[in-house]
């Protein structure tokens, strides 16, 4: 081959080789460009998956406990001695109200002392008020609370805005197989008024066409919180029923009339 070929050919080499070696040693320097531009953007990647700083959660302001006051004995109607604390007044919706019963043994781990919908002939709503505070839930606002249900029987949460507006919300919690601790924040429950004499839910206000959601609803001034059954029981026995327990509500008191600021 002759000496001029074989020069052409290694030349190409040799250029070849520096060309990919340029691109090679060029990549780190082009990922350390990216990142920084990356970080200078505002979206700057996490460092070892630490999260940032998270907001604390709403006080508890309110917790109602079922008890049995002397001489009630077996299931009767509830009443509102049967609330451990006195300063939260109980409040009742609905014809079925009036049917919802105590159950259980108090201090029972198995059969805890609660209140229990199985002889209630119609929906029924059950709502609690602070005697000298209303309730901001906005914000971080949530409860917690204990239940057993039977068939297709679910709990849903309640709320009476200050302007006397009942609201019902789409949060519903079941547990068919034992008493159970579920815990939501209001924040995540879209709602829908209540009519406080039939228990059953309402077209929204505004007139619009199929329209039954109510928009952001103020929920810093709460006037009540409690839970409804939209079903009527089946009766004694294990066909459909909701049984619920103690019930945390947790956001910020204030005092009635004043104004109100988000529980964050």
């Amino acid at each position: 081959m002759p000496d001029r070929m074989l020069n052409r050919i290694s030349l190409k080499s040799i250029v070849g080789l520096l060309f990919v070696l340029g691109i090679v040693c060029s990549l780190p320097v082009c990922a350390q460009e990216a990142g920084g531009q990356g970080r200078q953007g505002g979206a700057a990647p996490r460092q070892g998956g630490v999260e940032g700083p998270r907001a604390s959660s709403a006080p508890p302001i309110a917790k109602v406990e079922w008890v049995q006051p002397a001489g009630q004995k077996g299931q009767v109607a509830v009443v509102q001695e049967n609330i451990a604390d006195q300063n939260i007044e109980l409040k009742e919706y609905g014809p079925g109200a009036k049917e919802l019963l105590t159950s259980g043994t108090p201090g029972s781990e198995s059969t805890p002392f609660t209140v229990w919908s199985g002889a209630c002939t119609g929906p029924f709503a059950i709502t609690f008020r602070l005697k000298n505070n209303s309730m901001d839930l906005s914000g971080l606002g949530r409860i917690r609370w204990m239940i057993k249900t039977s068939g297709f029987h679910e709990v849903r949460p309640v709320v009476k805005l200050a302007d006397g507006t009942l609201l019902v919300g789409d949060h519903t919690d079941a547990s068919v197989p034992m008493f159970a601790d579920r815990e939501f924040a209001l924040a995540d429950v879209r709602w829908i008024k209540l009519d406080p004499d039939r228990v059953v839910t309402l077209a929204s206000p505004g007139g619009i066409a199929n329209q039954i959601w109510v928009n952001n609803p103020d929920l810093s001034k709460v006037d009540e919180v409690g839970f409804a059954d939209l079903m009527p029981g089946s009766g004694h026995g294990t066909g459909g029923y909701i049984h619920l327990g103690t019930i945390e509500i947790y956001g910020k008191a204030v005092p009635r009339g004043a104004a109100t600021t988000s529980s964050r």
